[in-house]
């Protein structure tokens, strides 16, 4: 397929307007991790403080996407979205008058943050099914919106930085809420196409859609194993490395070092979307656990203490490893499950792994204090390893064919099943 075709197959004015929804909502997040470790440090708070406030939406948003995911089913996935945004638009707000007015609370801030996360859940299961609708070239319009949503993590600390070192976090705060009300406004014009009357969820009550949900994502041995495995990864990997990176990095360099850093992880993310555009490999979760061992290398720059440029070089190359890992696996859900219970199956994707973070993200200040911030990091970039090796000695994950793979298969693969859209499993 050419370039030039695969672009008609993924890019109208729907799809634009959804892929600049996804670019500036994530400006916005790549903003926020600057905003609150620079803001709760300038009152007095450390990184356990920084830790708990992360945890507290992480928390909100694993604990309720499974719910949203149910709604998302059963009604408007874009008034939902909507919605969601508009909610965030305001807890948004009311931070960024708390750190203008110097009145900062960490409850206060955690329950911000809880409410945002909550918003979130109701917002991000209707991102899946929102995809298939938009692009006939499903793994090309996941490449399109991670190269959008990587330029912005480009962007959004370096700014972050910037506004916190001539601002003040209320700043970022203000600037992360408009960032919202730009989504949703997106949102808002956008036109999707009707759902299939037979992709409509049959609903036998909340719990039997729950039930239902659970029932075909555990039928799915490649789906639970990778979530199972993800749960290690949050705990050991990317729950403790976001505040630890952040408050080593602004401690140690200022906060204007901290979003270079972050930047550089943002264009190695650029970079890995991508070659996710052009690379299309038949066995998508064995090239992206391949893909996922560069990510050590972020964690492990950082906690063996190098300088700026080489942390900033090593979060570029984790960027790109972790950027074509998402967009295989953000295709291979979205092409390998029914329409029908994609929002559900995608909620408990989610929540399966996200469910972990709140757990190292609170840790992460106690293993820092008795441990030291930088041996914390080293082990996170072993764990990297350890998960990724993982990934791939699972033979339902390694194993697991593109639902448009042709259907003869080379010789010597006989008992690998190929999957269909309509539901393969592994």
């Amino acid at each position: 397929m050419s370039a030039g075709a695969g672009s008609r197959r993924v890019w109208s004015r729907d799809f634009g307007l959804f892929f600049a929804a996804r670019a500036v909502a994530k400006l916005g997040d790549t903003m926020l991790p600057v905003a609150l470790a620079a803001g709760l440090l300038q009152h007095g708070y450390g990184v356990g403080a920084v830790g708990l406030a992360m945890a507290a939406s992480a928390a909100c948003f694993a604990g309720l996407v499974i719910f949203g995911g149910v709604f998302a089913d059963r009604f408007n996935t874009r008034l939902l979205m909507i919605g969601a945004d508009v909610v965030r638009l305001g807890t948004q707000s009311v931070a960024a008058v708390l750190f203008f007015s110097g009145h900062v609370v960490l409850w206060q801030i955690c329950v911000i943050g809880a409410v945002n996360g909550a918003a979130a859940a109701i917002f991000q299961p209707g991102v899946a099914s929102t995809v298939p609708r938009l692009a006939t070239d499903v793994q090309a319009a996941n490449g399109a919106i991670r190269v959008a949503e990587s330029t912005a993590q480009l962007a959004g600390p370096a700014l972050a930085g910037l506004l916190v070192a001539f601002a003040s976090p209320g700043g970022v705060f203000a600037a992360h809420a408009a960032t919202y009300a730009l989504s949703a406004l997106c949102l808002l014009l956008l036109r999707l196409p009707p759902v299939h009357p037979d992709s409509r969820a049959r609903s036998n009550g909340f719990g039997a859609d729950l039930a239902q949900g659970w029932r075909e994502f555990r039928s799915r041995t490649w789906l639970w194993s990778v979530i199972a495995i993800w749960c290690v990864w949050m705990i050991a990997v990317s729950g403790p490395v976001v505040p630890l990176v952040a408050t080593e990095a602004i401690q140690e360099h200022g906060p204007r070092a901290y979003g270079l850093i972050n930047s550089a992880l943002g264009a190695g993310t650029v970079i890995g979307g991508l070659i996710a555009l052009r690379l299309r490999p038949r066995r998508m979760l064995r090239a992206g656990s391949l893909a996922l061992f560069a990510f050590a290398c972020f964690p492990a720059a950082v906690g063996a203490g190098f300088g700026v440029a080489a942390m900033a070089a090593g979060s570029a190359i984790a960027g790109a490893g972790m950027s074509f890992w998402g967009v295989m696996w953000a295709t291979s859900v979205q092409t390998q499950v029914p329409p029908d219970v994609l929002n559900r199956i995608h909620a408990y994707d989610v929540a399966g792994s996200l469910a972990m973070m709140p757990v190292g993200q609170a840790l992460a200040g106690p293993a820092a204090a008795a441990l030291g911030a930088d041996h914390v990091l080293l082990a996170a970039g072993v764990m990297t390893l350890v998960v990724a090796t993982a990934l791939l000695s699972v033979p339902a994950i390694r194993g697991l064919v593109r639902a448009d793979a042709p259907a003869s298969l080379p010789h010597g693969t006989a008992g690998t099943r190929r999957p269909t859209r309509a539901g393969g499993k592994s």
